[in-house]
């Protein structure tokens, strides 16, 4: 698949909620201070950072290539932040930019604020039906359409840079299955447009609903393509 970018994907590190064992999904709750990274958290972001940083120097990418995009929650703007810091790089300038269509897949009122525990009742919903939306909140394919629209977005700002996008476990991991479609049905002869209609024609039941494959841990780096 041939993209004006290299990519890699990172989920934030360990935060307060995921220490707490709650679900934080809506863009009201997930901008809150008291939802950033526990202490854990900031350590694997600084390990991030410095894994980052190793294969950047191994795939001969200079700093400035670097492009850092990242979703507005507080958990992932905190991780962001202790990357670029690493890379003694500022988030402030050219090389940040936050993404509103990078942020959690808000998984509904009945979720919100609830037990992790309950993350596996959608994920089995995910499975049978990845159009089907938990109540009042986001389906797979919901989440695909607002990525591809956030690729599009990259892609039309960014050419040859090295890109990393900060964000959350289930969109990273529906953004894997996607590329990874998108990658085996053939190359794309550049362009955004180009890139929306191959998403289209795989954004179907038997590959969406397989997202878990790509499952990441907290603070854990992806080269994707």
């Amino acid at each position: 698949m041939e993209l004006g970018n290299r990519y890699w994907i990172l989920r934030h590190g360990k935060s307060i909620p995921n220490e707490t064992g709650l679900i934080v999904s809506s863009m009201e709750n997930g901008k809150l201070e008291k939802y950033k990274l526990a202490s854990e958290g900031i350590n694997q972001a600084q390990l991030a950072g410095e894994l980052f940083f190793k294969e950047l120097k191994e795939n001969g990418v200079p700093l400035e290539h670097v492009r850092i995009c990242y979703s507005p929650f507080s958990r992932t703007t905190h991780t962001a932040k202790v990357v670029a810091s690493v890379l003694n790089l500022s988030l402030e300038g050219p090389q940040g930019k936050v993404y509103d269509d990078l942020r959690e897949r808000y998984f509904g009122p009945l979720f919100e604020l609830q037990s992790h525990d309950k993350y596996t009742e959608i994920w089995d919903l995910d499975e049978i039906d990845p159009f089907m939306k938990p109540k009042g909140g986001e389906s797979v394919a919901d989440v695909v359409s607002r990525l591809t629209s956030a690729l599009v977005q990259i892609e039309s700002e960014f050419q040859g840079c090295a890109i990393l996008i900060v964000s959350h476990g289930d969109p990273l991991q529906i953004l894997q299955t996607i590329l990874n479609a998108v990658r085996e049905a053939g190359p794309i002869d550049g362009g955004g447009g180009d890139l929306v209609s191959r998403v289209e024609a795989i954004k179907i039941p038997s590959v969406l609903s397989q997202h878990r494959k790509h499952a990441l841990l907290t603070g854990e780096l992806r080269a994707v393509v």
